[in-house]
């Protein structure tokens, strides 16, 4: 099939873009930028089905952009892509992640034993835990993108989609060379080159690079500073070796590093709850902090704790009842904004290595394809973006150094000192506040693993510092081998099969605080005055493991990927226009992961100096949980398997429009949860995802290649989607049904041979299917104006009391632990019940009739606490059903246009500008939807224009992107109610311009 130039200029339209036209804005073949007059002639060639075919001929929703279409509409890394093409959303996601989301379908599922919903390939490899969202790309022949479940061919399977990104291979015909040199604002400099060098007539090689750096588009308004820059490089060498006709040898090498100060999250909202129970509300995301009261780092320091552990409350650094250590914060109300006494920092590498041959054996080509990757991301960043005031600190930190100068009190008049006590406390005044109540406070630095501030590893500041760090290593590999048939009969035919293994070595999630350290520290110490001197009966010397592993950390040590793949096609030639394609796919997926979450290791009174699982108290999974220590430190193992596969009927209207139909089942594996700590009742594994899709297209060209227009339609069964929440500071994951459809038209039109416009438009539906009932974490209430939301001063968590009598129970049985009663929530908060501190376990006992079980002291309440009526207690609230929400992630329309001219002028130049423009309509960034969680409609708008030589030796472009310097949120994501509730968003960058010149030799 022959493609008008003029037409299809290099652009992504419809099912299909073309890497050339005519006066292209932005290159040959060899990538250079410079511009050069094509022929009509030329078809793109994709390999949608493992094969090299016409894209506009294969019966697949699949999009493909050339160099020269990346160039021309500024798609410079996997974010821009969503800017262009039907139903596909990119967002940025909370530890060092990202979701690429096909229609409504993403990555959804959060943790080290996810896989990935969309499959990212590399030349047709598969890719894990891969860093390309953090690079630009560079010397590409094209980045393919096929839309919907591969139930067949590629990778381990996919139930969205595959985004396949297919670098620039040697040209053997000749030397080669090509350099770009840009400077923008914010002091950006980026190069990128390539140099083509063939040896004799069978070998040829390939470098190609680029280099980025630039100052932080985000002010920090605590020292003046820009954070969120980037200083970035890559270089890819390729090697191709024809030693004869029917064979190709392919070896290509990549790597990857960027070491900046990059934001994982760009801001964080909150309407302020100013009780202190729910830390943000639940109607809108304003820019404030949540309330310090509500974090966990809080109600462990906090007076009320202290007093019901018996530890003195002028040891606390505050109460829960009082001013929080963000009442008196400013937050900036501008997404570009912040204000944090911690500097970012972000380090990710990747390593690849691939070979690949290709045999013509006959009629028969055999393919085989390998791979190894190594890929390290870690990043730490201020957990608030906010800065604590400390003030209410001077009366613990005052009594703390007394304490560690005099020992502790014993309480009578002219108290004499416990003997020895103050050898308790003088090594936690020397770790916390080195130089005295009024100097600098520390908090541990995650840096050194399990170590921390009691191990002498700290940072310290005049602000309380509140931090995370989420890192991993991973290494893995796989190999493919596809034979295909190019046999003259109807019936042809496609085998193959694919081993892969990946290995996460390290895998962590820290959140560091002081105030979680000073929890550790006291909590620990006043735990020791158990030992006690047996000969004196004094309290024994503290073993300095008791102030160990104060950091939250969710760590894994050992995740091993096993996955293999038997797969195969049958193409059939029904008539000369009606063909029929079927596939089948076996699946098996096995996954093993040794997991720890820590929390204030006085719990496990061993030294972290060493391996922190070698402990005889946490030595493998427990399959009685709840009842010791064990479910701290979990081995597990799962496996999976599937059957899937398609099958595609195409007819051929006429040589320029056809029409098919497909029926596709995808698959995803299933996963392990972390362990929690403290235990909570999730499940320890989550079952795979299955997804049957009926898609109808039409795929057409008009007017003698003056026009193309695709319109698609698709409708999914979902079955067990994986979403992600957040339980103890902990992703876990659950598993829910939706129906998914939507329609997608995309279309180019070429009124004349120097104009060129393309327009897309999709619209998606996609909801959750049937009933599913889960906790809203902004609302454990679930709207029953009878309940009682408890923040547990135990360990941050919420739980609800249910029952007619709810309110009148907390309020009589709080005073007899020294808590007040309940609170009613703002009118304008969106929660229905009211709130209370309190400790979930307390009233649990109390409903079920086992008060006496808290304190002997307290049975006489009970028939007091019996007269309320039956009352419940759910952890961590009360259910709400999520049938008819719209999934995450997941437009309801998007659409876009470009527009290019090409103006010639008689000595031989061209001057090309091109303007595009994207909207993406609203769109919801929880399940649970409602207006906080709404993420609103934004508008994209890029333009640029370039002068290119008569010669096509170099060219000069101007370049505006985010013309209107939106600050577009692409994603939401919600942390737990021992974090307060307050919300991270995810944006586009702002607006970015410069020039660019390039040569090419």
């Amino acid at each position: 099939m022959r493609i008008r130039a003029g037409l299809l200029a290099g652009i992504c339209a419809g099912a299909l873009a073309v890497p050339a036209y005519a006066q292209d804005v932005t290159g040959d073949d060899s990538q250079s930028g410079i511009a050069e007059t094509t022929d009509n002639n030329r078809v793109i060639i994709v390999t949608a089905q493992r094969q090299a075919q016409s894209l506009q001929e294969v019966p697949i929703a699949v999009s493909a952009f050339d160099a020269e279409a990346l160039e021309a509409q500024q798609i410079e890394n996997a974010s821009d892509l969503q800017l262009t093409l039907p139903n596909v959303s990119f967002t940025k996601s909370n530890f060092t992640s990202s979701s690429f989301t096909i229609r409504g379908i993403g990555d959804l599922c959060v943790g080290v034993t996810c896989d990935a919903a969309t499959a990212i390939h590399v030349n047709g490899s598969p890719l894990f835990g891969t860093r390309l969202f953090e690079a630009e790309y560079f010397d590409l022949e094209r980045v393919e993108v096929l839309r919907g479940p591969q139930g067949t061919l590629f990778g381990r399977n996919a139930t969205s989609g595959v985004v396949n990104v297919v670098t620039a291979k040697p040209d053997l015909s000749g030397f080669g060379a090509a350099a770009e040199f840009e400077y923008g604002n914010y002091n950006s400099i980026k190069t990128k080159g390539m140099v083509n060098v063939p040896i004799g007539e069978t070998i040829g090689v390939r470098v190609a690079g680029y280099y980025l750096n630039r100052d932080g588009y985000t002010e920090n308004l605590y020292d003046g500073s820009d954070i969120d820059g980037r200083d970035m490089y890559a270089i890819r060498g390729s090697l191709r070796f024809e030693p004869t006709a029917n064979t190709t040898i392919d070896l290509m090498g990549f790597y990857f590093r960027e070491d900046d100060d990059r934001l994982r999250i760009q801001k964080q909202t909150c309407q302020r709850d100013p009780t202190g129970v729910l830390g943000c509300l639940n109607t809108r995301r304003d820019f404030d902090s949540t309330n310090a009261n509500s974090t966990l780092a809080t109600v462990l320091t906090s007076a009320e704790l202290f007093r019901i552990q018996g530890i003195p409350d002028a040891l606390a650094l505050g109460s829960v009842y009082g001013e929080d250590g963000f009442a008196n914060f400013d937050e900036p109300d501008n997404v570009r904004v912040v204000n944090t006494p911690f500097q970012p920092n972000y380090f990710a590498d990747e390593l690849q290595l691939q070979a690949h041959l290709d045999q013509a054996i006959g009629s028969m080509n055999l393919s085989v394809t390998g791979i190894y990757q190594e890929t390290t991301v870690d990043s730490r960043q201020d957990y608030n973006l906010g800065v604590l005031d400390r003030s209410g600190y001077a009366t613990a930190l005052n009594t703390l150094a007394f304490f560690g100068a005099n020992g502790l009190p014993t309480g009578v008049a002219n108290p004499p000192f416990i003997p020895g006590s103050s050898a308790y406390f003088s090594p936690i005044v020397a770790a916390l506040i080195p130089g005295g109540p009024d100097g600098q406070l520390c908090t541990s630095n995650n840096l050194q693993g399990n170590q921390g501030v009691f191990e002498g590893h700290s940072i310290c500041s005049d602000a309380p510092l509140s931090f995370d760090r989420s890192n991993q290593d991973q290494t893995s590999w796989a190999g493919e081998v596809i034979l295909s048939s190019d046999l003259d009969g109807p019936l042809n035919f496609l085998v193959g099969g694919i081993y892969a293994e990946s290995e996460v070595s390290e895998n962590s999630y820290y959140v560091n605080n002081f105030g979680l350290d000073y929890a550790t520290a006291i909590l620990g110490t006043f735990a020791a005055f158990a030992n006690t001197d047996p000969d004196t009966g004094a309290p024994a010397p503290l073993p300095p493991s008791y102030l160990a592993t104060s950091m939250y950390r969710n760590n894994t040590t050992d995740f091993k990927l096993k996955s293999f793949g038997i797969f195969g096609e049958v193409y059939y030639d029904i008539s000369d226009r009606l063909k029929f394609t079927g596939g089948l796919r076996y699946n098996d997926d096995t996954k093993s992961v040794t997991a720890r979450t820590t929390l204030a290791s006085f719990l496990n009174p061993f030294s972290n100096d060493g391996d922190p699982f070698d402990s005889p108290f946490v030595g493998g999974y427990d399959a009685d949980p709840g009842t010791d220590g064990n479910q701290l430190f979990q081995t597990r193992e799962v496996s999976f398997n599937e059957i899937t596969g398609r099958a595609v009927l195409d007819y051929e209207i006429s040589p320029d429009n056809k029409l098919y139909f497909s029926y596709s089942r995808g698959y995803k594996s299933g996963g392990i949860n972390p362990p929690l700590s403290p235990i909570f009742a999730v499940a320890e594994s989550f079952g795979s995802e299955q997804i049957d899709a009926f898609e109808i297209g039409s795929k057409n060209t008009f007017l003698d290649g003056a026009a193309q227009v695709n319109l698609t339609g698709f409708y999914y069964d979902y079955k067990g989607l994986q979403l992600s929440r957040i339980v103890a500071r902990t992703s876990v994951n659950d598993t829910i049904d939706a129906k998914i459809w939507g329609l997608e038209l995309e279309t180019v039109f070429s009124p004349s041979y120097n104009w060129l416009i393309n327009m897309n438009l999709s619209y998606l539906n996609a909801e959750v299917a049937g009933d599913q009932f889960f906790t809203n974490p902004r609302d454990p209430g679930g709207g029953d104006p009878d309940a009682v939301i408890i923040k547990d001063l135990g360990n941050g968590s919420h739980c609800a009391i249910t029952g007619a009598g709810a309110d009148a129970f907390v309020n009589f049985l709080n005073p007899f632990f020294g808590l007040q009663g309940t609170n009613e929530f703002p009118s304008d908060g969106g929660i229905a019940s009211s709130g209370a501190f309190g400790i979930c376990s307390i009233y649990e006992a109390a409903v079920t009739g086992n008060i006496g079980a808290i304190d002997p002291a307290l049975v006489a309440l009970q028939p007091f606490i019996d007269s309320f009526g039956a009352l419940s207690v759910l952890s961590p609230g009360v259910e709400v059903n999520l049938k008819g929400n719209k999934l995450p992630q997941a437009p309801e329309y998007k659409a876009s246009i470009g527009v290019q001219y090409t103006a010639e002028f008689g000595g031989g130049m061209t001057l090309v500008p091109r303007f595009d423009l994207a909207l993406t309509g609203e769109q919801y960034g929880n399940v649970f939807n409602g207006s906080v969680n709404r993420i609103e409609p934004f508008v994209q708008a890029n333009a640029q224009i370039q002068l290119n030589s008569a010669d096509e030796r170099w060219y000069v472009r101007a370049f505006v992107q985010n013309i209107f310097d939106a600050n577009s949120v692409t994603g939401l994501y919600l942390t737990d109610a021992s974090s307060g509730n307050f919300t991270n968003i995810f944006t586009l960058d702002p607006r970015r311009y410069g020039v660019a010149i390039g040569a090419k030799f």
